[in-house]
């Protein structure tokens, strides 16, 4: 009662052994597959980690400095200003992970809640009246009447150019993890699972327990079983020619590390602007929110600290450098797994499954 097993001679094997042979065929299929993703996927996962702590690092770098430039220049609003800063980035960070957000949206956002703080502290010093409303028709004021001049678009520009490239490579590589799984868990159909058995197990029931699969058997087989994998060569090629695309645009001119290392200069450029514009401000806010109350004694507004260069750039400089190092590896290793897709049932039948270097072997149905 063998269903695919059957042959002339006598056997040892009963239909219960060939079910389980059969789900022993799947798992064993399952499993070498695996062992094969395994370097591939390693190696993204590992650029997936070593991208995202370089970036977190320059991202952490121009936030120190960006602190800074509140705490040297700006002592009335730095502690205040902390949080803004810090949401910033936060959100830069998010946008760099695929997050539905925008450059834009963070950047507006935070120059949003910058202005009632620099209306407050540097154009009217002493501003006692900083309502939850007060505050939010300052906010609401700063998209109007745009006290921040061109330096708040022109950061939105260069950051957004800068950071797409990086968004993109860091979900491409996601991607790429994603396809390995999915082909790792690709259904053996009934068909691919009885060839299977008859490859690898059919001569144990004749007690041929030594004997392996012939090598063009073998390939013909696991061709048959893998066409749908096979069918992602030209996709998984594409794939790399774009994430060797994205990886040069991250590199190119250093546009990221100039965009990040540049924020604390356009925020700082920003809110001179709006000082040398208060009086226009004021009179302004006036109309929309209302006259702010005033204590008796109005400090100065004029006492603005020159900022002093950071010189923690070192650190900054290593960052990116590592990351470059690290993208030149990744997509040279990358460059060799093109033909990845193409070749999986050459590598399955390469090694302990089929016999080389004997004159016997199993053709699927007999010793030749």
């Amino acid at each position: 009662d063998l269903q695919i097993c059957q042959h002339r001679a006598p056997t040892c094997c009963t239909k219960k052994m060939e079910e389980s042979y059969q789900a022993a065929v799947r798992r064993e299929r399952t499993q070498s597959i695996q062992a094969l993703n395994f370097e591939l996927k390693y190696m993204i996962v590992g650029h997936i980690t070593a991208f995202q702590e370089a970036f977190e690092s320059l991202l952490r770098f121009a936030e120190n400095r960006t602190s800074s430039l509140f705490e040297t220049a700006y002592r009335p609003m730095a502690k205040e200003a902390a949080e803004p800063v810090k949401e910033l980035f936060t959100d830069l960070s998010l946008y760099i992970l695929g997050a539905e957000t925008t450059v834009e949206s963070a950047v507006l956002r935070f120059f949003d809640s910058l202005f009632p703080l620099v209306y407050s502290r540097l154009i009217n010093p002493g501003i006692t009246d900083l309502s939850e409303d007060y505050t939010e028709c300052l906010r609401l004021t700063r998209q109007d009447i745009n006290p921040f001049g061109r330096y708040s678009k022109n950061m939105v520009t260069e950051l957004s150019e800068s950071l797409w490239a990086s968004r993109m490579l860091s979900q491409a590589l996601s991607l790429g993890i994603e396809v390995i799984n999915t082909t790792e868990h690709a259904a053996v159909t009934k068909e691919c699972g009885r060839a299977l058995v008859k490859m690898q197990y059919c001569p144990h029931c004749q007690g041929l327990t030594l004997i392996r699969p012939c090598v063009g058997y073998c390939l013909n087989v696991m061709r048959g079983c893998l066409a749908s994998v096979a069918e992602l060569d030209g996709q998984w090629r594409e794939f790399i020619s774009t994430l060797e695309y994205l990886a040069g645009e991250v590199a190119a001119s250093q546009a990221l590390e100039v965009a990040l290392l540049g924020m604390w200069s356009s925020i700082n450029e920003a809110i001179l602007h709006a000082q040398l514009n208060g009086p226009q401000l004021s009179a302004t806010v006036d109309k929309v929110c209302g006259q702010p109350k005033q204590p008796e004694a109005n400090l100065s507004s004029a006492s603005v600290v020159p900022v002093k260069e950071v010189a923690e750039a070192q650190t900054f400089v290593m960052a990116h450098a590592s990351l470059n190092s690290k993208r030149r590896e990744f997509i040279n290793y990358m460059k060799r797994s093109r033909t990845f897709y193409a070749s999986v049932a050459e590598r399955l039948c390469d090694g302990d499954l089929v016999m080389r270097d004997s004159s016997t072997c199993w053709n699927g149905e007999d010793v030749v």
